[in-house]
């Protein structure tokens, strides 16, 4: 006679202590599971659902400025602290945390144009309109003491950008040419000039640190070498560069803020076509900032919105803007990868989740489990057209669409009448020009 036994390991499925949750055991067999694709396509479309019902980006206003703030800066060493200046002349010190401002100097007469932080996180130094640079201590003066910069330097012109070096004691200011200055000197080391326009803006690579690029108001994209202290080369494009940020995970690669409302990603050693464009904003480009992974930026707009692009794709993830916000001026994306601050033209700071639907504060390891199992379920489905409509919709303000509509029909027009020409033409004679090669003119070296 022959007697079937059942065997089982009691370590599968017993529980160590009564506390713990009752094990399940799972046969991954296909087989014997035929709804698993329609059973995981439902949960794909309720986190989906979820994540757009949960998405609530925007946290905290910061108002104390009496103008238009007009740049910001982070601290090197502390998440919490943050510098803005105001086109009053006004730099104020933020505490995130507490979300108050905790120091408000009056630095400059006019506008502040720039704003950057020593390497070190002790200094900082301002550029105004009234032909200044100025470094500052970073703590507030003791009892008694007035505030007073550490340095002054007067220059011969307006000062429009200022950049410090990554590693060293020194930084570069920008205006009708590219100074590089040590800290210890008045007088700049080396200046460097290519062209007879005004630059709006001056960057150091963060990776290869001796390199730097400026944007001029000639429609050109200068990158300079410290050590030979010459310009590199340039690239000219069809309207004016705003401001560049290198991508601090690229060395090579960085992004360009346009006027004509895109954004392009370069690499430094083929100039001659961006890496990729990227097109959503209806009006010119102010500001870009790269979050801390290198994989994503944050671009500020005269739109009154600031979006969120992946770098490898040309449509933005993601678009914030209140009733209230105006003209964003300057964006910032702090150094944990997790906030955006934006500052604007009626006089506040704003600061948003990086990740709309993110849960702030403490996660159990159950929460952590659940939002991974969740992500994962939401990329297998990505392209489903249902998940993929519910995914992408974003409410918009009426101006923002209106003018989505007027660029589309605009576009259309400019392809039909494109394929016109060539369907009249002589085979050849009307070439095809991709997207990202229309709007580069030439390259110069």
């Amino acid at each position: 006679m022959k007697v079937k036994m059942l065997s089982r390991n009691p370590d599968n499925y017993v529980r160590e202590t009564k506390l713990d949750i009752q094990r399940v055991p799972r046969n991954y067999d296909p087989t014997l599971h035929p709804f698993e694709v329609p059973r995981e396509y439902v949960r794909a479309l309720n986190a989906t659902k979820l994540e757009r019902v949960f998405a609530k980006p925007f946290l905290a206003s910061l108002d104390g400025h009496r103008d238009g703030v007009n740049c910001l800066a982070k601290h090197p060493k502390s998440l919490s602290t943050v510098l803005s200046g105001a086109c009053d002349g006004e730099v104020k010190i933020w505490n995130l945390t507490k979300r108050k401002c905790v120091r408000t100097i009056q630095a400059h007469e006019g506008f502040v144009r720039g704003i950057c932080t020593r390497f070190c996180g002790t200094s900082f130094f301002t550029v105004g309109d009234d032909k200044t640079v100025k470094q500052w201590r970073m703590d507030g003066p003791g009892c008694g003491e007035e505030e007073e910069p550490l340095h002054t330097i007067l220059g011969k012109t307006v000062y429009t950008g200022i950049d410090h070096h990554w590693k060293d004691p020194a930084f570069a200011t920008c205006g009708q040419q590219v100074d590089i200055w040590d800290e210890q000197r008045t007088n700049p080391i080396c200046s460097m000039n290519w062209g007879f326009d005004s630059i709006s803006s001056v960057k150091f690579n963060p990776i290869e640190t001796y390199l730097l690029g400026s944007c001029a108001s000639d429609r050109n994209i200068v990158l300079y070498d410290m050590r030979q202290a010459t310009p590199l080369k340039k690239v000219i494009l069809d309207m004016r560069t705003n401001t560049i940020c290198w991508n601090p995970m690229e060395a090579f690669h960085f992004t360009a803020a346009n006027e004509d409302y895109n954004l392009y990603t370069f690499d430094m050693r083929a100039l001659d076509m961006p890496v990729m464009v990227h097109m959503d904003h209806v009006s010119a480009v102010l500001d870009v900032d790269y979050s801390p992974t290198g994989k994503e930026f944050v671009s500020a707009s005269f739109d009154k919105s600031i979006r969120i692009f992946p770098v490898d794709k040309s449509r933005s993830r993601e678009v914030y803007h209140t009733k209230r916000m105006q003209h964003v001026i300057c964006v910032k994306w702090t150094s944990d990868s997790k906030y955006i601050m934006c500052g604007s033209d009626e006089m506040n700071i704003r600061l948003w989740k990086a990740n709309a639907s993110e849960k702030l504060g403490v996660l159990t390891s159950r929460e952590k489990a659940a939002n991974d199992y969740n992500q994962k379920l939401k990329e297998k489905f990505q392209y489903h057209p249902h998940v993929k409509r519910i995914a992408r919709h974003r409410h918009l303000p009426k101006s923002i669409y209106s003018q989505i509509q007027e660029q589309r029909v605009m576009r259309e027009a400019r392809r039909r009448k494109e394929m016109n020409r060539r369907k009249h033409s002589k085979p050849g004679s009307v070439p095809i020009v991709s997207e990202r090669k229309k709007h580069v003119v030439a390259v110069v070296k």
